[in-house]
């Protein structure tokens, strides 16, 4: 069974072509720049080397095409024809309260995708258009939308409900959703096979860490908490988002610095983070340089963000009665020894050996040998997580409507 994994951005289109018989990576790629003059395709091939074309690719479509073209090419391909592709995985970040699985992609489940639109209008567009675009130029072939959202689909009503009139709920379907679901949910599978205990005995706490950034709780193998809200933007300092403040500073900045939506949107988005406080990057990386010379506001965005990280993990501590775990993902948590060992210093029963904490990117326990909370590093893949959920949701024929589709949560 080969499954083609798509990610779509508005501009980008980013794949894999994987082999579930051994879970290996046939054939990966990125088109980027899409609707431009400067659009590119760049390839690589498993034991085959990488390649890179400037092509014209005018819409996603056309992009589709050109990624197909490279994956059946005489130099460039791995099979010989479309038929050899038994379902594509489409990530979709948000599907609201209509998907609790990954759902095989049919009329209702599109529209169903288009009414989230409202939700992710930034996200879903694209993700949309990927799907579309796949349809068209491989009809037949199933197609299998994973949403970011899936994995947090069964909060506790207490954890994602707001303090807002009720109302506003129903209406438009404001709570806490949750996103970068593949991602906690891959790490914290692998987590359990890296303590040798059952999933459903265990108590995690994930902390995807990036220029997105989140936290998850994780009990008995599912999501009773997450940093992040009704959008991304909430929970943690991120590279250039706020994460959680208090709402009425909103009100203020827009009477103060005379600020329409669009651009206090824009101040949160784009302006905060470790970048409006540092005044340096919204990378890490950066920040630490600047740090270790002398810049003090360098050195609070570092203490900040490490801060926020512990505040969360104590807080899920006390929601779970302890944790059995801590995981450290994405680019920051799989390469920055520094904040691993900052976060997890002072909590109880965690010790992180200074040894084998100088990793990077590497899938370890880094704790110390009577560390009672464990701490690990787990390098993320969210693709071969889209190609699991559809290999899964492609066997079971997408059958059981209570668990996928469209049923509210």
């Amino acid at each position: 069974m080969k499954i083609l994994v798509i990610n779509t951005g508005s501009s980008s289109l980013k794949y894999q072509l994987i082999d579930m018989t051994d879970e290996s990576v046939l054939a990966k790629g990125l088109c980027e720049r899409i609707g431009s003059d400067a659009a590119v395709l760049k390839h690589a091939v498993q034991n085959n080397g990488s390649f890179e074309f400037n092509a014209e690719m005018p819409d996603h479509k056309v992009a589709v095409a050109k990624m197909m073209e490279v994956l059946m090419g005489p130099e460039t391909g791995v099979i010989q024809s479309m038929d050899e592709i038994t379902a594509v995985a489409h990530r979709v970040v948000h599907g609201g309260e209509k998907f609790k699985t990954s759902a095989l992609i049919t009329d209702e489940v599109m529209d169903a995708i288009r009414e989230c639109v409202i939700l992710a209008p930034l996200h879903n567009p694209p993700n949309i258009i990927g799907i579309e675009a796949c349809m068209n130029m491989m009809p037949g072939i199933p197609m299998v939308a994973v949403f970011d959202t899936a994995f947090h689909s069964r909060m506790p009503r207490k954890a994602y409900m707001y303090g807002l009139p009720y109302e506003f709920y129903e209406k438009y379907g404001i709570r806490k959703y949750g996103f970068h679901g593949t991602s906690h949910k891959y790490v914290t599978e692998r987590a359990a096979k890296l303590l040798k205990r059952p999933l459903k005995e265990l108590k995690l706490i994930s902390c995807h860490l990036g220029n997105g950034a989140s936290l998850c709780a994780v009990k008995d193998g599912k999501s009773v908490d997450t940093s992040m809200g009704f959008t991304p933007l909430d929970g943690l300092i991120m590279g250039t988002r706020s994460g959680t403040l208090d709402p009425a500073i909103l009100t203020y900045l827009m009477e103060f610095e005379n600020l329409d939506f669009r651009e206090i949107n824009d101040v949160l988005n784009k302006k905060s983070g470790l970048l409006g406080i540092s005044g340096v990057s919204n990378d890490l990386r950066d920040i630490v340089i600047a740090a270790a010379e002398g810049n003090e506001r360098a050195d609070l965005a570092i203490e900040l963000f490490v801060y926020r990280i512990k505040s969360y993990i104590g807080s899920y501590m006390a929601i779970m009665g302890g944790v059995d775990a801590v995981i450290f993902t994405a680019g920051i948590g799989e390469n920055n020894w520094d904040v691993r060992r900052m976060v997890m210093e002072g909590i109880e029963g965690a010790g992180v050996d200074p040894d084998k904490n100088r990793i990077r990117s590497v899938e370890c326990d880094v704790s110390t040998d009577t560390a009672r909370v464990r701490t690990l590093v787990i390098p993320t893949n969210e693709e071969l997580e889209l190609a699991r959920e559809t290999m899964i949701t492609i066997q079971n024929g997408n059958q059981n409507t209570d668990e996928a589709k469209t049923d509210a949560v």
